[in-house]
């Protein structure tokens, strides 16, 4: 399975059984990165009772702890049904050291109904320039396993700048589940989660950055394999911070990001 962070092993009472690829593994120490779970509740979110004439509008991802790199399970259901809005649910579980399966994260989403808005179509921000513009970044590319190494990362502005909001444009390089497409909301969510390191401000040799959440607004389903981050940090005095940010495909922004940040001083 070197091609995805998951495979589909079986479907049972406790929804989707998966295993996790080492290419899940984060830079936090020994767990998935929070990338690779975002996009798997949010497939368990669209493959919930589908409906073609609706679609999810923001989706909260929340960390509950360490996503070990182990098997893991997967659920969604409708919490809230309704013809124009729904509110959806999704939880991903793994077996803790006493045997038992707990909840490691968890998603909701509204679902909304479809219509025709296109004679009042905006944008509420500026358009990245484009990924032609962008480079590598020897940073990103020392990782040679686990999940940064599994991404095509091109940086508009200099990594840490102390300077405004960092500008990238991401992709992942594998599939989600093993021999599946990924969808665009996937796509999404494959790299999303790294606005946090985008917009960061803090010496990662001096400093962990870790989120425990993602809450995405998404008004316009994305294009394309490239996705980008616009993304800045506030940090606050007492070791809480928070990320915010615009999320955009080639076309122009899709999408508003915040995460909340827990900061601790390396030993």
């Amino acid at each position: 399975m070197g091609d995805a962070y998951y495979e589909l092993l079986e479907t049972g009472e406790h929804g989707e059984h998966l295993s996790s690829a080492d290419l899940t593994r984060g830079t936090w120490g020994d767990m998935q990165h929070g990338a690779p779970p975002c996009a798997l509740l949010v497939r368990a979110l669209e493959n919930c009772e589908p409906r073609p004439d609706a679609r999810l509008s923001r989706i909260v991802v929340e960390l509950l702890g360490p996503v070990p790199v182990a098997p893991v399970w997967v659920s969604a259901r409708v919490e809230r049904p309704g013809s124009k809005i729904e509110l959806l649910a999704a939880v991903m579980s793994s077996v803790d050291r006493t045997g038992e399966l707990r909840p490691v994260a968890r998603a909701s989403a509204w679902r909304m109904r479809r219509t025709d808005t296109t004679e009042i179509q905006r944008s509420f921000d500026e358009p990245l320039r484009p990924v032609v513009e962008a480079a590598t970044w020897a940073g990103t590319q020392r990782f040679t396993t686990g999940y940064v190494s599994t991404l095509d990362w091109r940086w508009l502005t200099k990594p840490n700048d102390s300077e405004g909001a960092g500008e990238s444009w991401l992709r992942s390089t594998v599939d989600l589940v093993h021999g599946e497409k990924m969808s665009p909301l996937q796509k999404l969510f494959a790299v999303a989660d790294n606005a946090n390191g985008v917009g960061s401000k803090a010496d990662i040799r001096r400093w962990t950055f870790l989120n425990t959440d993602i809450t995405i607004h998404l008004y316009r389903v994305p294009e394309g394999e490239w996705i980008g981050i616009r993304a800045d940090v506030g940090y606050g005095p007492d070791g809480v911070g928070a990320t915010i940010g615009t999320l955009f495909d080639q076309h122009g922004p899709v999408a508003g990001i915040q995460q909340a940040v827990l900061l601790q001083r390396r030993s």
